[in-house]
Formats: C-alpha cells, structure tokens, sequence
C-alpha cells in the first residue's frame, strides 16, 4: 500500500495537545518528511512533542500575525487542531474562546487561501455543536444533521462557525478544506493540568475520562452529574488518528466526516468499567446535572465516514480504557506535576 504521507512537508496546529501530539508521532512512523508545530502550551505541555530531528517547534498562536507570516507555501498537508479547550472554560471566557478557537481558523485560512501546494487542510470539528439536545432516547447523528441556533457554549459556537468558514473558503477560494467532526476522545497522552490556567477547575478536570481514571487510581470517588445518564461517544485517540489521515487522503474538499465509534455509553457506565479496571472501591459521587448542558444523550452516525473513507474505530472501549489506565499509571509523576501548577487556584471536584 502506498503511504501518502512519506516524505511531506506537514503543518499541525495545536501539535503539542493531546491529539496533535498523538498525530504527530503517528506521522513520524509513516515517514513524514517534516513536520512543524504551532502550539501556544496554553492547554498542553512542551514535553508533548517529539524530540525528532524532523519536527520542528513555533510557540505561538496560529491566530499571531507574526507566526502566519511565516507560514510559506510548501505544506502538503496542514491539520488545524488548535482550539481552546473546552465548554466550561468558554463559558467563563467567551472572548479568549473567541481569540483561540475562532480567529485562529479564520486568519490561518486567509493566510493560506493562495497556496499552491496544499493537498488538504483538515479541521477539527466538534459532534457536540450539531448534535441534538435531548435527554430521551439518541438517535445517530449523521453529517447533516439540521443545525440548532441554540447553543450550550461559546465553544460549540466557534466550533460550527470555523466550519461554516472553512465551507466559505473552500467555494470561494478553492482551499482543499475538510471537516472532521470529533465524538469523545481519549486515550494516552491527554493531561490533567496541561498548560496555563484558564479560570476554572475544568483547567484541571478537562475531559471526564481522564479525571475519572486518574480519582479512581487514587481511590476516590468519581462525580457523577445527574446520576450518570448522560451518554457519550468514545473514541480512543488511535483511532481519531487514523481518521484525521483517512480525510486528509480521501476526504473530499468541502465536504465533512464524524470520527465515531458509533457506540452510546453512559458516564454511568464509564464510570464503573474504569472503577472495575483499577480496582476501585470507593462509592460514586452523585452530583446536580450541570445546568448549562442540555446535550443529554448523543452519539455518532459512522455510515457515511466508512463508505466514503473506509474508516471505522477499531479500538472497542474497554480495551481503549486499559490502554489509557496503563498509560496514567506510568506517566503520575508528570500528570500530578501539571496538576500541582495550579494547586493553589483550583477547588475540589
């Protein structure tokens, strides 16, 4: 089989984050000839990338005008996955949302928009910003799923309007532009505490899979929001990855792709498959539903992303958990020293 991605030149945006790092590595192993990272370590860790002679480091936003000056045409492919992490953080800061999870797309497009070279430029989309809000009964969310005008987070917000841009510089300007559309990822390299604090605990407990194996290796309890009922659709990082390539290779320009188990699973059950493989005892801790989030119940349509890329998630969730667990335990050291930065700001969860 040919390997696309051989000797190409490779920008990642957000490199240094939990999936551009994981993708970076990945890319290494497929011979990329060089890759650079533009991360600002606002939400991720130095110690994230590679030590390779074929990566080669900007510290910066994406959205700087210095850095976007710098960008020349001689990409072959550019994964835009900078984003500011999370909707609680944009709840509490909607304009630094705005700043590092918008502009960004808006300003990296118009500075490439005369590229020559380009192959393919795939965006990280969010299932969260078209999913519907229900707590009843999911059905699979498919690509084109009707569009709400209500929204649970400035960051959902971005989300769906860096696509609605991408689409519009794609008609207009002929970017190669591809849409992939996260579910829940997880996976090693996701870090408690990664980066700068960004006013609210969530700095800490980002994601709900790595807050919930990292409390249940320490024994305590996990937090439950509205008894667990929520669901989710988890997508081990390894395979997010394979997706992210798959669009880059077969993806159609302008078009948009879910990278989805197609799996519902509820917190409740997350949390105790991740009690019961860390030999947790202690009991749950039941919690008021969060009252901004009115995604109850959702997960990913995986029809059209196999049929038109030939992906599917291949690692099932509990083998992606042992996987994860094994990782936490032997990376504690560096998780409770990103953790501890911002002890002294930070509340129990």
């Amino acid at each position: 089989m040919q390997n696309e991605f051989a000797e190409k030149t490779i920008l990642v945006t957000g490199g240094a984050g939990f999936v551009g790092s994981n993708l970076v590595r990945y890319l290494l192993g497929l011979e990329a000839g060089s890759i650079h990272v533009v991360d600002n370590l606002l939400s991720s860790e130095r110690d994230n990338i590679p030590a390779d002679p074929r990566v080669r480091f900007t510290q910066g936003s994406i959205a700087s005008d210095r850095i976007l000056a710098e960008l020349d045409d001689d990409y072959d492919y550019i994964f835009h996955l900078s984003t500011y992490h999370g909707n609680q953080s944009s709840i509490h800061n909607p304009l630094a949302d705005h700043e590092n999870n918008l502009l960004t797309t808006l300003k990296l497009l118009e500075r490439i928009k005369d590229f020559k070279r380009l192959k393919k430029l795939v965006y990280s989309g969010a299932g969260c910003a078209v999913a519907e809000k229900t707590y009843d009964d999911a059905q699979a969310t498919p690509e084109d799923a009707p569009i709400s005008v209500n929204f649970d987070s400035p960051y959902s917000i971005s989300k769906i309007v860096g696509e609605f841009y991408l689409v519009y510089y794609h008609n207009h300007h002929g970017v190669p532009a591809v849409r992939a559309r996260f579910q829940n990822v997880y996976g090693p390299g996701e870090i408690l505490g990664a980066g700068e604090w960004r006013g609210t605990p969530a700095t800490v407990w980002r994601n709900v899979t790595p807050t919930f194996i990292y409390k249940a290796l320490k024994g305590q309890s996990l937090p439950l929001e509205g008894e667990g009922l929520t669901s989710r659709d988890f997508v081990f990082v390894e395979d997010i990855v394979r997706g992210l390539l798959a669009c880059a290779e077969k993806g159609a320009p302008g078009d948009v792709y879910n990278l989805a188990s197609g799996v519902e699973t509820t917190i409740r059950q997350l949390a105790d498959t991740i009690n019961e493989l860390t030999g947790n005892s202690a009991p749950l801790l039941f919690l008021p539903r969060r009252d901004w989030d009115h995604s109850g119940r959702r997960f990913g349509s995986t029809e059209k992303s196999k049929r038109e890329l030939g992906f599917t998630a291949q690692v099932g969730l509990r083998q992606g958990l042992e996987r994860t667990v094994d990782w936490t335990r032997q990376n504690l050291d560096l998780i409770e020293r990103c953790i501890q930065k911002h002890a002294d700001r930070m509340t129990p969860l």
